[in-house]
C-alpha cells in the first residue's frame, strides 16, 4: 500500500522541527523520542534528517 505523500511530507517537516526545537539534546535520544513518537524506525529518522529541509514544494 503507497503512503500518501502529503503525509509523508507533514512527518518530514515534523520530525525536522522536533529536531531543531530540541537540538540541545544529543541526537541519539532525539531519535529514539521519534521512533516511540511517530511508531517508525530509526533508520527512517536518521534518513528524514539527513534530507533537504522541508520546503514548500507544490
Amino acid at each position: 500500500m503507497r503512503k500518501n505523500h502529503k503525509l509523508l511530507e507533514k512527518r518530514r517537516k515534523f520530525v525536522q522541527e522536533y529536531v531543531c526545537e530540541n537540538h540541545h539534546k544529543q541526537m541519539k535520544t532525539v531519535v529514539t523520542e521519534l521512533s516511540e513518537r511517530l511508531f517508525v524506525t530509526e533508520r527512517t529518522i536518521y534518513r528524514i534528517i539527513k534530507e533537504e529541509p522541508y520546503t514548500d514544494k507544490v
